[in-house]
Formats: C-alpha cells, sequence, structure tokens
C-alpha cells in the first residue's frame, strides 16, 4: 500500500466565460462615453494669445476663422511662432498654422466688422454641449440600476439557490479527477491484498449494475476505510475510481463548515446533486470525523453548523435509490468519535479497515518506491522490511526519498544500502543535533544507554537491540534503537515486564555507577508508567483488583457530555488500589534492573566504555563485547533472570 496522495491534482482548464449582454451594454457605454470627451478635448490646432490674434489680423495673415461662443479657432496664411508664455519660456516654440483663441467678454459686433475688412472667411457655431449626452448616460444608467436591484430581489428570495448572492459559497468545492486524469489503479497500491479483494466488489458494481439488480443485490452506498495516517486510504479511494474507469468527487471534511450558517447543508446538496449527475461516480470524503463527529455530545446544543451538516449528509445518503449508482466512500483515523447514526445499515454499512503493512508489503513499498531510484545490488529490501516495523506507506516512501537524498548530498550514482540505514535512522530515531555535550552529561548519557541495551539484550521477552548511540537524536540525549523481529499483534505478561525493566534500566544504571538519578529519565518513567497503569486497570494483570476493566470508556470522547453525566469508573479505594498495584509493579521491574546489572557489572561498563569511545555502536559490536543475547535461546526462558521478569509478589 503506497501512502495516500493528499494533494490536489489540478484539475482540467475550463473554457473562459463568454461576457454577458449586460457586460457587453456597459462596454459599449463605457467606450462611447471615453470617446465622446476624447474628442471634445482634442484640439488639432496651437493656443495663439488674442494680441496676437489682432497682430495678425493688422498683417492680414488671418485666412478663416470659426467661432463657436467665446472659442476661435482659424488658419494663417503663413506660419508664424508664437509668442511662449510664462510655464514654457524653457522651451522654442514651433512654428504653427492653425491657431485657437479665447475671446474676451468685451469683444462685440466692431472685432467682426474688423474681420471682415481683411476680407477673413468667416463661420460660426453653436457652443458644444454635453446636455444630450449627460441626459442620455443617465436614462441608461437608471436603467441599469432598476434591471439590477430587480435581479438582486429575485434573488433574494432564495440566497442559497446556485445562483444566489451566496452562490459560489454554497457550491462544493469537491475536486473532480476524471478517467483522462492520471489514473491510479489497484496495482498502483502496494500490499493490502484482504483490502482491495473487498473493494472489487465495489468497481464491479460501478462497471456491471445490471448484474446485481437482476438478483435483487443491492451494493453499500457507503463505504468507510478506516486506519491510522499514512496507511493508504485516500490512494484506495482513487484506485477504485480508476480501476471502474469513473468520475472521482474528493472533499475533506472540514470543507463544508464556513462563516455562514447554512452553507455546510448547501455544500452537501450541491455536492451529492453533482454526483448523481455525472452517475455512475465516486463521491469520496476525507477526514468525515470533521463533521461527522457524535451528535449532541458537545455543549453548543443540536444547532451548531457541524451537526446541521451531517444531519444533511444523512439525509441525502437516504435519499439514494437502490439502484444508484454513486458509491459514497469516506476516510478516517478516528472511528470511535463517529455518531452511530451514520454508521448504520443504509448509509456507511461497509467498514474495511486499512492497517499497518505487514512484513511481505512494506517490502513491496520498498520495491515499489525505488522503481524510479536507482540502488546498488546490495541494497536487500526484505532487509530493510524487517527492520522497519510499524512504518505506513508514508513513512516507507519518505524513507526512500531521504535515501536518495542524502545519497545525492554525498555525489553518489546510486544510493546504497547504507543510505538507506541513515534514512532509516532519521526516520525512527530522530535527525543529528549539534548540540555539543560536556564530558560528565556524555559519560551519564554513555551509563544511561548502556543500561537499557544490557537489559534488552539479557532478558527474554525484550525486542532485540539494533544499535546504540550516544549521538543527540530528536529530543533525546541517547537513543537505544529496538528492532522487533516479526510484526506483533499482541503481547504477553511477560514480555510486558520485560519491557518495564528495559525502560527502567536507563536510571538504574546511571544509579549503580553515579549514586544519583537524572533528569534524563523523565520519559521512560512516562512510558513505563502508562504501560503499569494499562495492566492494572485494563488487561487485568493484578491479582489484587482481578479480571476488572476500570479504563474510563471510550464511547464518551467529549468533554461536554462527560461534564453533563458524571460517570465514575471506580471507588476510592479502588483507585488507590489500582496506584498501589502500579507502583508494586514498577518496583518489582526497577529491582530486577537492579538485580542484573549488579550481577552483570563488567558487561554494563564494556558497552558504556564503547559508546564514550565510538559514540555509536550496533548489535555485532555488542555481541563481541558481552557475548550473543540471550532471548534467542529457548533454554533462557529457565534462568533465573526469566523467572525474575515473570514474578509478581501478593
Amino acid at each position: 500500500m503506497s501512502d495516500p496522495q493528499k494533494k490536489n491534482e489540478p484539475t482540467k482548464p475550463q473554457p473562459p466565460q463568454r461576457l454577458s449582454p449586460m457586460h457587453w451594454i456597459a462596454l459599449g457605454l463605457l467606450a462611447f462615453v471615453s470617446l465622446s470627451f476624447l474628442t471634445s478635448a482634442w484640439t488639432p490646432s496651437s493656443t495663439l494669445l488674442y494680441s496676437q490674434l489682432l497682430e495678425q489680423l493688422r498683417k492680414d495673415n488671418v485666412s478663416k476663422v470659426t467661432i463657436s461662443g467665446q472659442r476661435v479657432t482659424g488658419e494663417l496664411r503663413e506660419p508664424i511662432t508664437p509668442q511662449p508664455d510664462d510655464e514654457s519660456k524653457d522651451k522654442k516654440p514651433e512654428p504653427i498654422k492653425r491657431f485657437s483663441t479665447l475671446l474676451p467678454n468685451q469683444v462685440g459686433e466692431q472685432w467682426l466688422e474688423e474681420l471682415q475688412t481683411k476680407d477673413v472667411e468667416i463661420l460660426a457655431e453653436s457652443p458644444t454641449s454635453y446636455d444630450d449626452l449627460f441626459m442620455l448616460v443617465s436614462i441608461v444608467g437608471l436603467v441599469l440600476l432598476f434591471f439590477f436591484a430587480w435581479t438582486m430581489i429575485r434573488r433574494a428570495r432564495d440566497p442559497m439557490s446556485g445562483g444566489g448572492m451566496l452562490g459560489s459559497v454554497t457550491k462544493s468545492p469537491a475536486r473532480r479527477y476524471d478517467a483522462d486524469d492520471k489514473r491510479i489503479v489497484f496495482d498502483d497500491v502496494a500490499g493490502l491484498g484482504g483490502v482491495k479483494k473487498d473493494l472489487q466488489e465495489i468497481v464491479l458494481f460501478l462497471k456491471e449494475a445490471e448484474k446485481f439488480h437482476r438478483l435483487g443485490a443491492e451494493v453499500p452506498k457507503g463505504v468507510l476505510l478506516m486506519g491510522p495516517p499514512g496507511t493508504g486510504k485516500t490512494l484506495l479511494a482513487r484506485a477504485i475510481a480508476g480501476e471502474a474507469e469513473v468520475p472521482f468527487y474528493s472533499i475533506n471534511g472540514s470543507e463544508f463548515i464556513q462563516l455562514f450558517v447554512g452553507v455546510g447543508a448547501g455544500r452537501v446538496r450541491d455536492m451529492f446533486k453533482t454526483a448523481q449527475d455525472n452517475a455512475p461516480a465516486i463521491l469520496f470524503i476525507d477526514e468525515i470525523d470533521a463533521v461527522g463527529r457524535q451528535r449532541g455530545a458537545g455543549l453548543g446544543g443540536g444547532h451548531d453548523e457541524r451537526e446541521q451538516t451531517l444531519n444533511q449528509i444523512l439525509s441525502e445518503m437516504d435519499g439514494f435509490s437502490p439502484t444508484s449508482t454513486v458509491i459514497v466512500l469516506a476516510a478516517t483515523n478516528r472511528p470511535d468519535v463517529l455518531d452511530p447514526a451514520l454508521l448504520r445499515p443504509g448509509r456507511f454499512d461497509r467498514h474495511i479497515t486499512v492497517d499497518n503493512p505487514g512484513l511481505e508489503a512494506r517490502q513491496e513499498l520498498f520495491e515499489l518506491h525505488s522503481q524510479k531510484v536507482p540502488v546498488t545490488e546490495e541494497v536487500d529490501f526484505h532487509k530493510l522490511a524487517r527492520a522497519t516495523v510499524g512504518l505506513t506507506g508514508a513513512d516507507i516512501r519518505n524513507l526512500v526519498n531521504e535515501a536518495a537524498l542524502w545519497a545525492t548530498r554525498h555525489e553518489k550514482d546510486k544510493v546504497g544500502m547504507d543510505d538507506f540505514e541513515y534514512a532509516r535512522d532519521k526516520a525512527l530515531m530522530g535527525a543529528k543535533r549539534d548540540d555539543v555535550l560536556s564530558e560528565k552529561e556524555k559519560e551519564i548519557t554513555a551509563f544511561h544507554e548502556a543500561g537499557h541495551a544490557v537489559l534488552a539484550w539479557l532478558v527474554p521477552g525484550c525486542d532485540p537491540v539494533h544499535k546504540v548511540t550516544i549521538i543527540p537524536r530528536g529530543r533525546s540525549l541517547g537513543v537505544t534503537q529496538l528492532v522487533p523481529e516479526e510484526d506483533r499483534h499482541n503481547m504477553g505478561e511477560r514480555e510486558m515486564h520485560a519491557r518495564l525493566a528495559m525502560l527502567l534500566g536507563g536510571r538504574t544504571a546511571e544509579k549503580l555507577q553515579f549514586d544519583e538519578y537524572s533528569a534524563g529519565a523523565s520519559q521512560d518513567l512516562k512510558q513505563a508508567t502508562s504501560l503499569a497503569r494499562q495492566m492494572v486497570t485494563q488487561w487485568g494483570m493484578s491479582e489484587r483488583l482481578g479480571p476488572v476493566a476500570f479504563s474510563h470508556s471510550e464511547e464518551q470522547p467529549f468533554l461536554g457530555r462527560e461534564m453533563a453525566q458524571e460517570h465514575r469508573v471506580c471507588s476510592e479505594r479502588t483507585a488507590q488500589i489500582i496506584d498501589e498495584e502500579i507502583t508494586r509493579i514498577l518496583q518489582a521491574s526497577a529491582e530486577l534492573a537492579e538485580r542484573i546489572l549488579t550481577e552483570h557489572r563488567d558487561k554494563l561498563d564494556s558497552i558504556a566504555a564503547a559508546l564514550l569511545e565510538h559514540e555509536m555502536i550496533d548489535n555485532q559490536k555488542i555481541e563481541k563485547l558481552i557475548g550473543p543475547s540471550l532471548h534467542h535461546s529457548k533454554e533462557s526462558g529457565g534462568t533465573a533472570a526469566a523467572d525474575a521478569a515473570s514474578t509478581r509478589s501478593g
């Protein structure tokens, strides 16, 4: 199974929308007004002073004039160079033949007689008036204003409709992936053979729905994919659409909720309508727990936007006809918080668990993600798969990419096994830090990690030690890396006691060497206490309490309902006994760790010295220092260490 591709691929470019007739009218009106003003403002002649005009009349150099109110334009018989005004004294004026002059108000009929005596051709025009233009613009503007107001009033009757003011808000943001887009099929999803078999029925229904309808069979309306992040739920949904070659609509649960009340329900209606119009199709809702959480569990009542959106989803899924060819897929990491009405038969009535990949699936993932990466012949994907227990498809893809980046940084032609080892250490232990530890801190860290390593090496039931380092990584000053030999889905009581002893081995080694504890064991104590509490309250591993579970109910994961319905899981006396049992288990594990480290003090000193010298040692170096590991031997179960690991007092 490959990692989910959560980034949205770009959809096909849509053809440009044509302008509406109203847009064309507005553009034409704007062009007309602009042209009118430009035409009126443009004058092809140069300005001539009135005194200069009189001088040219006396010289008989004016051939004709056009009088329009106080404005006189005309043409000279011979070009002249006008006198520059105050603002343009620095510029040399050019000769002009056409002129424009503004007459003073005192000019009367005597000036016309002078023009006639000089044999000047006289034309008269009425002054330019924009009254008609402004009247036309006003009428058109009023018409457009009334048209716009009538449109808004009509749309206001249903503001959430597709063409209303909020049409773009309530429109579904679901992204469509057509068959012409990058097609993903089941072959692109490594591992998960059982999950793909369950989903083949959905593909067959989308391809040959009549075959099911002929026998009266109804394919589930909704399929819920459950699993940890990065296991490939989104990619599986894309693969179903690719196999069936149908449109695929994808949306995230958080995209339903917006600022306006009712937007989520409107988007749900639009989304289901679009899918039904393009049936057969697949409608995929990622992270459905963002909108599908249990109703009535908060303090806000049942009228908040999220619950209204969930109600609309339930209503739309009930509206599917038995012969509908729209399949609703959903993915979540928290199926325990979903509303029961969403999970009942008739809605999401098929639940498919997409769990972490097993050994073979991890090997397939390494091979799949390394297809475009040139690797050396020494790279063993089976070994890498065994050393990456618990990693998801997304983790493995990131690991392969980190190995390629590291090889590129060192200018290699191919990615080798050491590059994959570096990437695996970075993924499991964290990146190296540049912190410089003092000699005292290095010594404390060395004995701390040596205590973990010796306990994991000698106590049966612990996972094998792969590597120990005192180089600061992530948030830790040192790391003891344990790699399980196989995938585990269950753990016995003996293995839990061995793990507790290993967790407490670091602080025990500090006490033996320095006669004091340090703050570096805080995370170990948290993990040990959490495991011991689960042993007592959830798994019934306390003889004083017996086979009783005292864990808090997971059916009410919201603060509001817990506050409204106070639920006590045990009495005060029982709570005291639980604390006493947790303390007893941790104290017994600490005594076991102290006893083993005291008996094998030479091994503890050897590993600590090697860490101070090399800063990092692997399992082969540890075996040379203190001998082979005991938890591989079948006879080791009868040793005192094994007996002590499984002993419980009281």
